[in-house]
């Protein structure tokens, strides 16, 4: 019986499988689909936040191989917002699609030792005080723990009860995957001009993905969908349809807003799209996915090895809100492209390059949309630190600190000669001395900061287990 079922071999699904392979936990993945990954996905953008998890896992610099990077990101016609600015090692947008990132992550998964069932569709989730029973079409699994990382329309978050409210708020959504005889001169091409908005995005082989949206025409999601009408949307909002040429698919979607209330159901979780939907709008949607499976996987194997159960219900308290948000900004986004006036359209530029010209809301709108800028809850009489994101810090030896949580290690750092051990943590010494002890959580977050390590015993056994059983599974 595996520790761990998850459901889903998307990026979210893939993320939280390796690591929980790699901290020692026996985990399976239940995929519906037939193994082939599929070129056909929507997400094309991977944020700063997203690239320095991959980073603390050794896949980011093979990542930015497969495709280019933008400093700026367009949200307007003439509003844009300067990644390059971002306090981060990658201060900008990566364009290449999601398969780039499943087949990094799969390879991951599988050499850590990951079993994945393929073919394999959910109809079924019961769970009792101590253990998860889930049914395929043919056979049944059981585990301490599942995770539902099923996509929209998730079978774990049907079977368990929650409902997922919300609303939609683009209808027939065009997607078209074409060659061009006219290049964009820009790597991300967008607009919107009130009746129709138009995206277009390489996608390194050749063809490029356009999404396209028409006010005028409004039709269900299996109407036919014909190049002639990608083209006439896109030169509407672009001005040009760059010449596009021998479609290889044509489809339609329609985007929602939507957020289950409760990301845990007892030994039941959500991640992703199972527990958000948000319009496609600032590249949030697989990158917030993937935060998700960064935060609860090493809390899953935390209390497998010894960690309170109370643990696990720090991610619907740290994440919930965070998927609230993305739902906020990238709904304001969208909303303020669709924008039908003339002068509307004409006030919102101003209004945003006003904005985004003082530095606090510079900083708090690049912050959200690039990932870096969130922060969690800090227990009361924490210190500050506790709760935000840890910056890339250079170390004595010459690395770095996202190079030291590699591993799914909690790192603690400090001055040379903290003289802390523990074999639940790597004790590395910052480059420029001085500060509080940090201790860094293995998703990138500050767990613990203070003076003292007499408080650490309590604190790594709050959130790590017990030493005798880190790395045995459970």
């Amino acid at each position: 019986m595996p520790d761990v079922i998850v459901v889903g071999a998307g990026p979210t699904g893939l993320l939280l499988a390796g690591d929980l392979a790699e901290a020692g936990i026996s985990v399976t993945i239940l995929e519906r689909r037939d193994g082939r990954i599929s070129n056909l996905s929507r997400a094309f953008g991977v944020h700063a936040r997203t690239l320095e998890q991959l980073d603390a896992r050794g896949l980011a610099d093979a990542l930015v191989s497969t495709g280019a990077t933008l400093g700026e990101l367009r949200l307007f016609d003439r509003v844009t917002v300067d990644l390059g600015r971002l306090p981060s090692r990658f201060p900008y947008l990566l364009i290449t699609p999601q398969y780039n990132v499943e087949n990094l992550l799969l390879e991951r998964a599988l050499a850590a030792g990951v079993e994945i069932v393929h073919d394999a569709e959910v109809v079924d989730v019961r769970q009792d005080a101590a253990e998860v029973t889930v049914t395929t079409d043919g056979k049944t699994y059981r585990a301490a723990y599942v995770v539902g990382a099923d996509g929209f329309h998730s079978a774990v978050r049907r079977a368990v009860g929650q409902p997922f409210p919300g609303k939609s708020v683009l209808k027939s959504i065009m997607l078209a995957d074409v060659k061009v005889t006219e290049p964009p001169a820009e790597m991300l091409t967008v607009n919107g001009v009130g009746d129709a908005f138009a995206f277009v995005a390489p996608f390194g082989d050749g063809y490029y993905r356009v999404f396209a949206w028409d006010r005028r025409r409004a039709v269900a999601d299996d109407e036919p969908l014909t190049l002639e009408e990608v083209r006439e949307v896109t030169e509407r909002a672009l001005g040009t349809d760059f010449g596009m040429h021998d479609p290889r698919w044509l489809s339609r979607f329609h985007s929602d807003e939507r957020q289950v209330p409760d990301y845990r159901v007892g030994r039941v979780f959500l991640a992703g799209d199972a527990a958000h939907a948000h319009s496609p709008a600032g590249g949030q949607g697989m990158n917030t996915g993937l935060q998700d499976a960064a935060n609860l996987s090493w809390k899953l194997a935390a209390v497998l090895h010894g960690a309170p159960d109370g643990l696990l219900d720090t991610y619907q308290t740290e994440r919930h809100p965070v998927g609230r948000s993305v739902l906020r900004s990238s709904g304001a986004i969208i909303r303020g492209a669709m924008l039908k006036s003339p002068i509307g359209r004409a006030v919102r530029g101003f209004a945003v390059r006003r904005a985004l010209a003082v530095p606090r809301i510079f900083t708090r709108v690049t912050g959200q949309i690039s990932g870096v800028g969130y922060t969690y809850p800090a227990p009361r009489g924490a210190h500050a630190l506790v709760g935000t994101r840890a910056p890339d810090v250079a170390l004595a030896d010459g690395g770095r600190l996202y190079e030291a949580l590699r591993g799914g290690h909690f790192v603690l750092i400090g001055d040379s000669g903290t003289g802390f051990r523990d074999d639940r943590v790597r004790v590395v010494a910052r480059l420029k001395t001085g500060g509080p002890l940090v201790l860094v959580r293995p998703d990138g977050y500050v767990g613990w900061a203070g003076t003292e390590t007499s408080q650490l015993d309590r604190v790594l056994s709050e959130l790590a287990g017990t030493p005798a059983s880190r790395g045995t599974g459970h």
